[in-house]
Parts: C-alpha cells; sequence; structure tokens
C-alpha cells in the first residue's frame, strides 16, 4: 500500500537556520512521503537549499527537529544522512572531473579486494548504476571531464542510485538535460517511486512539476507557503505564491521584424571544426535575438566555444560588423566586442572564492586602470551601476560571490560582460538553475540589450524560452543547422520534430 503524506518517512519540524544577519529558514517545516513525489517550490533564496542541505546532513539547523520513521534524528555528517538512506544530488556537481565515471560512482564506498580497490567489481557497480539511471551509454572509464554537462548530471544521477537510498533529493537534476533525457528522467523517478522511493524534486521548471509531481510544497524567505496535492493549483497561482506577486507575462513582447537590409553584426560562413561543426552559416544582425535549438550536444556549445576563440583548427569565416575577425582567443574575442555567458556559471563564469566586486569587474580591468593601476573610484561607480541595472542581491559587494542565490550568481555573470558594453552575446543556457522571478528579470534585459543595438546568439534547452525569446531559431543536428524557424512556424511541434531531424511533413 502506497504511503500517504500524513504518514510521512521524513518529517523537518519548525526548523530555523541563520547565516550571522541572514535568514535562510525561519520554523520552517515539511513532510514527504514513501512512493511519492514530491516537488519543492520557490524563488532562489526562498530557503529551498537550505531545507535539503539540512536533510541531508550539510547543514546543522539551529533549531526544529528531524524525524525520519518517527525516530528524531541529527545528521552531524553528510555520511550520517547516507547511512540513514537519504541521498541528495544538489544542483552544484559533486564530481571531480579527473577522475572515471567508476571512480566518482563508488568514490565514498569502493569494492575492494585484498585491501585494494577491486577494479573490476568497481566497474560493474559503476555500470549497473549507469543503466539504472538511464545512462548506459555513458562509459564507466570515462573521465567526467570529457563530458558535457548534461551527461555529467546523469552521473550524478547514478552515483546516488549506487548508494540504493530511500529517499532520494534532487535539487535541478534536470534543468541541464535536453528534452529527451529529461523524460529518460522522469521515468527512472515514477519507477523509483512505484519501488517505494520518497522523492523530493526541485525544479523551477513548471511543466516539469506538473508533470511528475504528486504533492507540491511552496517556500518563500524561508517559510512554508503551502503544501497541496498536485494539480490542485494553477500555475499563476503557484507561481504568485513563489514570488508573492502577480506574474502578469513571462516573455517581453518582441518588436516588429528587423530590416532585412541592416548589416549583420555578426557572420559566420562555412564554420567547421572537428567533425562536430559542418558548414555552419548564420547572421545576427544588431537588435535581433538568434535561438540556436537541437538536442544537446549538436554543435551549439562548440559554435559558442568557436566565436570565442576557445577552440584551435576551426575552418571557415568569421565577420564582426562586416569586416573578417581572426579571433585567436577569448581575448581577441573581448576585443571585438563579443562576450560568452557560459553553461556552467559555478566552473566557467565566476571566481565563488572571490567577491562580488572582484567578478563584476574582471573582465573590464583594462578599463579601470592606467599605467597598471587601478583606479579604485571608477570600477566602484561602474559596478554600482551593473548592481542597480540588474537589482543583484548581496548582503555586500566584498561578499564572496558563491554567497549568492543562483539568480544573482548569473546576474554578476551577465553584468561583468555589459561593463564591456558587448556588440554581440553568445548565451549558452542563460536560466538553468533560475526561479521564475528572475527568469522573467532576466528574459526583459536579454530583450533591452537587443533593443539597444546587441546581437543575441541565444541557446537554451527550454523549448518555450525559445519560443518567447527568440526571433529566429536555427535548429542544429549532427553539428548543422538543419532547419531555420520563425514567426508562426516557431512553435514546439517544430522545434521537437527539427530536433529529431524529421521531415517537414512530420511536423504537419
Amino acid at each position: 500500500m502506497t504511503a500517504s503524506v500524513s504518514d510521512p518517512v521524513l518529517r523537518l519540524v519548525e526548523v530555523s537556520k541563520r547565516y550571522g544577519g541572514v535568514r535562510a529558514l525561519e520554523r520552517a517545516s515539511f513532510a514527504c512521503a514513501a512512493g511519492r513525489i514530491h516537488a519543492l517550490l520557490g524563488e532562489n533564496g526562498a530557503g529551498k537549499s537550505t531545507l535539503i542541505k539540512v536533510m541531508a546532513g550539510v547543514v546543522q539547523p539551529d533549531e526544529g527537529r528531524i524525524l525520519l520513521q518517527g525516530q528524531q534524528r541529527q545528521f552531524s555528517h553528510p555520511q550520517d544522512a547516507v547511512a540513514a538512506g537519504i541521498a541528495c544530488i544538489f544542483q552544484e556537481l559533486s564530481l571531480l572531473p579527473d577522475l572515471s565515471v567508476a571512480d566518482n560512482i563508488c568514490i565514498t564506498n569502493p569494492p575492494r579486494r585484498f585491501g585494494l580497490v577491486d577494479r573490476q567489481a568497481q566497474r560493474r557497480i559503476a555500470q549497473a548504476a549507469l543503466e539504472r539511471a538511464g545512462a548506459g551509454d555513458i562509459h564507466p572509464l570515462a573521465t567526467v571531464a570529457s563530458l558535457p554537462l548534461s551527461k555529467r548530471q546523469l552521473v550524478e544521477i547514478a552515483k546516488a542510485l549506487a548508494r540504493a537510498p530511500k529517499i532520494l533529493i534532487l535539487d535541478e537534476a534536470t534543468s541541464a538535460l535536453p528534452a529527451a533525457e529529461v523524460q529518460r528522467v522522469f521515468a527512472l523517478l515514477r519507477r523509483l517511486r512505484d519501488e517505494g522511493l520518497a522523492i523530493v524534486y526541485i525544479s523551477h521548471r513548471m511543466n516539469e512539476v506538473t508533470e511528475l509531481a504528486d504533492e507540491c510544497s511552496v517556500f518563500r524567505n524561508g517559510h512554508e507557503v503551502a503544501s497541496f496535492p498536485a494539480g490542485t493549483r494553477s500555475d499563476a497561482q503557484v507561481v504568485e505564491m513563489m514570488i508573492g506577486r502577480d506574474l502578469a507575462h513571462v516573455f517581453p513582447p518582441k518588436p516588429a521584424a528587423q530590416a532585412a537590409g541592416a548589416a549583420p553584426a555578426l557572420e559566420v560562413r562555412g564554420l567547421t571544426w572537428a567533425g562536430r561543426l559542418h558548414d555552419v552559416d548564420l547572421a545576427v544582425r544588431p537588435g535581433e535575438i538568434v535561438g540556436l535549438g537541437g538536442l544537446d550536444g549538436q554543435g551549439q556549445r562548440e559554435l559558442f566555444l568557436a566565436l570565442f576563440g576557445v577552440l584551435r583548427g576551426v575552418g571557415g569565416e568569421v565577420l564582426v560588423a562586416g569586416r573578417r575577425a581572426r579571433i585567436g582567443g577569448p581575448r581577441a574575442a573581448k576585443a571585438l566586442g563579443i562576450a560568452l555567458v557560459p553553461e556552467d556559471r559555478k566552473t566557467d563564469g565566476l571566481l565563488l572564492p572571490m567577491s562580488v566586486n572582484d567578478n563584476l569587474s574582471l573582465a573590464a580591468l583594462d578599463r579601470f586602470s592606467r599605467a597598471g593601476v587601478l583606479r579604485l573610484a571608477q570600477e566602484r561607480s561602474a559596478v554600482a551601476g551593473i548592481v542597480r541595472r540588474l537589482a543583484i542581491k548581496a548582503g555586500s559587494m566584498e561578499d564572496a560571490v558563491g554567497t549568492l542565490s543562483g539568480g544573482n550568481q548569473q546576474k554578476v555573470v551577465i553584468g561583468k560582460w555589459l561593463l564591456n558594453e558587448p556588440r554581440v552575446l553568445l548565451l549558452n543556457d542563460l536560466t538553468r538553475g533560475i526561479d521564475v522571478g528572475t527568469k522573467q528579470e532576466i528574459y526583459a534585459l536579454v530583450r533591452t540589450l537587443a533593443d539597444e543595438g546587441a546581437a543575441v546568439l541565444f541557446y537554451s534547452t527550454d523549448y518555450a524560452e525559445l519560443i518567447g525569446c527568440c526571433d529566429r531559431v536555427a535548429v542544429f543536428y549532427g553539428g548543422r543547422i538543419v532547419r531555420w524557424l520563425e514567426g508562426g512556424a516557431l512553435t514546439e511541434h517544430a522545434l521537437v520534430a527539427s530536433a529529431l531531424n524529421l521531415n517537414e511533413e512530420a511536423t504537419a
């Protein structure tokens, strides 16, 4: 018999946690039951991450109780929670990139033989965990660093399942996955639910919550606002609970079509690289947002890296403002007015231990320097202007940027490039792991930047974003652009069919 929420396997009762003067949780309560998928909703900074860190033994609460199967427990270390059957997959991946997939999956408890790690047994364990996670195509001996972000997230799920948990907590575990792999993960989570696991699921994608969850709890400002069966509240009602205000519209209105004769700010002709990009042709005009669609791993990331000067041996031509450009590295790209917001802000976009101020000014230090001396007053004034413009929320500009919420961290990544006043913006999965309120702010910002004359290339794994934000979308398949979609043809049906490289009749 399936357990009900009135008989929870895990319960948190009036839990509070403060960091200095910041209140992360204030007398917050939460309960989840075996055989149920419980969605935990709220903006970044609402307390969700702190709550699951309390469940996982990463953070000890200042007040409150943790009850596991009715018994009060205290987790002073993450291993205590793991031993109790709680596995947590955080948004910040815990993988060691230079080790193999098998090493990562078994790192906390590797199988041993004669006192040494049994490599064959470890590989078997890893392969079984990968197959259970729907990622049997990932080789156990591959290094994590060689995998794209979407595959790394599947390895993280496999790592959690290898611990045979009774309670599985997922924090934005599908945020970097394309639609096809999301469905594989959903099928896995439903199977685990039917096997009796209690699953706590955090996502900022409302369609995922609607499709997957049995129960929902909404948090705001460290408090539980409401808990209810999934499907008993409309999306608009849920969003209003999350942000405390009505979300009148998500995407800003698109302007009239750009003049056909406007000269492109960025033009790519026959771009080719290492068997991953094949004769890519595209042009982006000032004021235009051009989307990159298609399944993950079809060349979109490589296109961004080629345009930012990261890749070597790139063939074809790149023209910036009508002039052929030789982009020998990121410094050359920056000098041409090109900015890249990467897909993984924590690894590639920010220096987490450094301050908010230092991260914001890092890409523009040459603007604030004279004869090698930093002009602090000019730097601080420019940074303050960006903070106001993007509404970046931080206790102090000297706080480590790693202490900010995910949405505010992403604003810092964007803001550091805005100080350079770029003409071309390369935006790689810009809103991954960001709450709906901050997403709306970022959508409006991107449209404003385009209206001010920037040319924007915009890749997203979320079809709604491509439809709502972009003027045109180039769909990639196998490193090529297989179809352009715009106007009335830019629909989710057409995006999915084109991503699978189906013929046009299949999209009718």
